[in-house]
């Protein structure tokens, strides 16, 4: 069997071997090109010129800037989206801090707030008091100097400023009750303030407490600013009603007038080479020209005058030709300090307001004697402009006075030196509340030289 199927084995192979044989014979590969290409040396195409790339134009400066300007404001914004988001994230955290601070610590801040209010409060009662009381002794003291009325109204101001005080003190009570203590909203109570401090409701609970207390200390706050500026009015009124640097009395002059001054008549003859002059005046109505002070004679009325003008103040010296003027320094319905100094030997002159220098004029009447037998009065100044009648003449006035520069109001502290005083004694005179009252003229001395009042001017106290 086996040597029949290797014949036959054998023969079909030789037959495989014989077909690829005659199929590889038949078959031809030709790699050769399938078109005709052939070109010649003298038939050599010129090249066809390519079209250059695509080029933008280019760019003018206006362009160019506002590409500039396109990138910056994208850079901008995209800064902006950065910083608000991490603002967003910092306060979120922040306020998280906060609510969880004031969850732990809201009862002992609740209760100092409460006790400083408190405090402030029983403060500003207990120095009511204590006012009230001080003027009460100094009304027993002032009803022998007939001031009981100008006590009384200052008493009922006080009376009526210590009864505000205590109905805020009771709003102050109300306050604390309903914005202190909160019923129902916890079991966390602090036992010294009534404040309750709730364990549950998050932060929801816990923002509501902070607004609450913001909105109780603001309302502290604006009852504590509210008395300040009533007791401010009080404390003003009461000084404009008293007399300043310690002076007992003062010299009213109630109207403008050519019959009301007040004449001096010193010790002393006011031969003088230099002098100092100073007194307190409260004006209740400036003209043009109000005379404070004038010493003249017949020859020339017009040595020594200080004088008033609308806001400024004047000084003069041998006459109205040397002028040395403050100006700005008079305020109606307040007290000033106004002093004058002058020295012959250099001619200086200045002018002094609340113990400030405020104008100073060298070569004023520089050799110059002041002379005497002249005549001094306060409020009036003697030019003999309107002759009086017989019956109303004063001896050594051969005019009148013109009411158009009459002083009106209160002058107190009237003190003549002769010599100039320093700028610290001028600045310790015009201290209001000081004792300058105390420090009395060589030449004239306020409570001691003679003043004679004329008309309606008169002494008060």
């Amino acid at each position: 069997m086996f040597q029949w199927r290797l014949p036959q084995a054998l023969c079909v192979l030789s037959v495989c071997v014989c077909l690829a044989l005659a199929y590889e014979d038949d078959i031809e590969v030709n790699y050769a090109d399938t078109y005709y290409n052939e070109i010649t040396e003298g038939e050599t195409p010129e090249p066809t010129p390519s079209p250059a790339p695509c080029s933008s134009a280019d760019l003018t400066k206006w362009d160019k800037m506002f590409s500039m300007l396109e990138n910056s404001q994208m850079r901008e914004n995209m800064l902006l989206q950065y910083a608000d988001d991490i603002i967003k994230v910092e306060m979120g955290s922040l306020r998280s801090e906060m609510l969880r601070f004031v969850a732990q610590y809201g009862g002992s801040c609740g209760a100092a707030v409460e006790t400083a209010g408190r405090r402030m409060t029983l403060q500003l009662e207990g120095r009511l008091r204590d006012t009230l009381d001080r003027f009460k002794a100094g009304d027993q003291t002032s009803a022998a100097r007939n001031s009981v009325g100008r006590s009384n109204h200052l008493e009922a101001m006080l009376q009526q400023l210590l009864s505000t005080t205590r109905t805020q003190m009771s709003r102050l009570a109300k306050l604390e009750t309903s914005c202190f203590s909160s019923p129902g909203a916890g079991t966390g109570t602090n036992t010294k303030t009534g404040f309750q401090l709730p364990r549950g409701g998050g932060a929801g609970l816990s923002e509501q407490e902070v607004t609450r207390r913001d909105a109780a200390l603001d309302s502290v706050l604006a009852v504590l600013q509210e008395m300040k500026v009533e007791l401010g009015e009080v404390l003003r009124s009461s000084r404009q009603r008293h007399l300043p640097a310690g002076c007992e009395m003062a010299l009213l002059f109630p109207m403008r007038s050519r019959r009301i001054y007040t004449a001096v008549i010193p010790d002393v003859r006011l031969s003088l080479s230099s002098f100092t002059v100073c007194m307190w005046v409260k004006q209740t109505t400036v003209s043009n020209k109000t005379v404070l002070f004038s010493y003249g004679n017949r020859r020339n009325p017009y040595e020594i005058q200080l004088l008033l003008s609308q806001t400024s103040a004047l000084f003069t010296v041998g006459g109205e030709a040397h002028l040395v003027e403050g100006r700005d320094v008079v305020k109606p319905g307040q007290w000033i300090h106004l002093c004058g100094s002058w020295s012959s030997e250099q001619g200086l002159a200045s002018l002094w307001a609340d113990g400030k220098k405020v104008a100073s004029t060298p070569g004023v009447a520089e050799g110059h004697v002041l002379p005497e037998e002249g005549s001094l009065q306060l409020g009036q100044e003697r030019n003999g402009c309107c002759p009086t009648s017989s019956s109303s003449s004063v001896a050594g006035f051969e005019g009148g006075f013109d009411p158009k520069l009459a002083f009106a109001g209160k002058m107190t502290g009237v003190n003549m030196w002769d010599k100039v005083l320093s700028e610290e004694k001028i600045s310790q005179l015009a201290l209001q509340e000081g004792q300058g009252c105390d420090q009395r003229g060589s030449i004239v001395a306020w409570g001691v030289t003679e003043m004679v009042p004329h008309g309606g001017a008169q002494f008060i106290i």
